[in-house]
């Protein structure tokens, strides 16, 4: 009996030891988090001086495409456009001469996906953004689109794309047109997505041999583990089959193809080098940009991941100290945050305290 008791005395003992770690671990990582900016929601494209200064004169028209669909298959689960793949995008083209339209397989008003989390202050000013926003919610119809009055078209990601820009007809038929007439064609995340099953009048695939990136099976299957089930196919797998050339990066971070008029990016954060690289490609020097703190957390990563703790604190040291420029502490914790989803909890530890290191940094700046 009171052996019974002691074993009960030193598991309630255990747990609550458990219990106190995690709260421990939980005030540490919100210690390295940044204080909400409150007036970030309010942001303006009008403040924001890339937007607004030295834009170049007229240089022509820009297709944005997102998706239509508002739910992944029969999972019941909402879905849509990712905002900021397409905010980011639409500033970039804005700031450097060129004027952007958006389209959607139903037309009207497409369905967002709007993560907190990423929300910056590009993505804010295109949510009060009067004139992006009466785009955004008065698409035009795809089968309505005149592609003689565009210099390029980019495909938005956004889970939806991957039930509604395969096998669409007018999509196929803008692919095809661009391609003929030497456009510029982008696509990000799983954007992609709309490049599946379209065949050029030389009866080959628009794949075939072709250098690409998109969302790949590893980031895909950490989110939705059951994907293979919820999406048509995983957008990796298809784009390979299909004969596309796939470049992997690293998870989670910036990677984009180029292959001569076809630029693609892997996710979200590939997105402003992908829209940069796209202007580039129409014949334009893209304009200076100030780079974003979250550009800097994923070169931070990107040291880590290819040289190690040290090299990241050497480039956090750079960024901080020598550009003056910030680092994202919530990207670096995000990451840590996947890492013990993978089980790596060294990884984890490293990451965190990357993000300690560059408070400390930006307090003694």
């Amino acid at each position: 009996m009171f052996k019974k008791y002691r074993i009960i005395k030193w598991i309630l003992t255990a747990l609550t030891l458990i219990v106190a770690i995690l709260i421990f671990i939980g005030i540490y990582i919100a210690s390295l988090l940044p204080a909400e900016d409150g007036t970030l929601v309010h942001s303006q494209a009008s403040n924001i001086t890339y937007i607004t200064k030295d834009v170049p004169a007229y240089r022509g028209k820009i297709l944005a495409v997102v998706t239509s669909t508002d739910t992944m298959g029969t999972s019941g689960k909402g879905t849509g456009y990712e905002l900021t793949e397409l905010a980011r995008a639409y500033y970039v083209f804005k700031a450097n001469g060129f004027d952007v339209d958006i389209a959607s397989p139903l037309g009207g008003k497409p369905p967002m996906v709007l993560d907190d989390d990423d929300m910056g202050i590009f993505d804010y000013a295109f949510l009060n953004d009067s004139i992006a926003q009466s785009k955004t919610n008065n698409s035009l119809l795809l089968k309505d689109v005149k592609p003689e009055l565009y210099e390029a078209i980019y495909f938005v990601g956004g889970k939806g794309a991957m039930f509604d820009f395969p096998n669409n007809r007018f999509i196929q038929a803008l692919i095809k047109d661009f391609h003929k007439n030497n456009k510029v064609i982008g696509a990000v995340c799983h954007g992609p997505a709309a490049f599946v099953n379209v065949t050029l009048e030389d009866g080959q695939s628009f794949l075939k041999n072709r250098q690409v990136s998109g969302f790949t099976n590893k980031e895909e299957l950490l989110l939705i583990p059951n994907a293979a089930s919820v999406f048509p196919f995983l957008l990796q797998d298809e784009l390979i089959s299909q004969g596309a050339a796939f470049n992997e990066g690293i998870m989670y971070l910036e990677k984009i193809s180029h292959d001569n008029n076809v630029i693609t990016g892997q996710n979200p954060w590939s997105v402003w080098t992908m829209a940069e690289a796209m202007v580039k490609q129409i014949g334009y020097v893209p304009k200076y940009r100030a780079i974003t703190a979250e550009e800097n957390a994923v070169k931070v990563l990107f040291a880590y991941e290819t040289k190690g703790k040290k090299d990241a604190k050497a480039v956090i040291k750079q960024i901080v100290e020598d550009n003056k420029q910030s680092v994202s502490r919530s990207l670096l914790v995000s990451h840590s945050a996947v890492s013990v989803i993978q089980g790596d909890l060294k990884k984890s530890y490293d990451l965190l305290r990357l993000a300690s290191y560059t408070k400390d940094l930006e307090l003694i700046k």
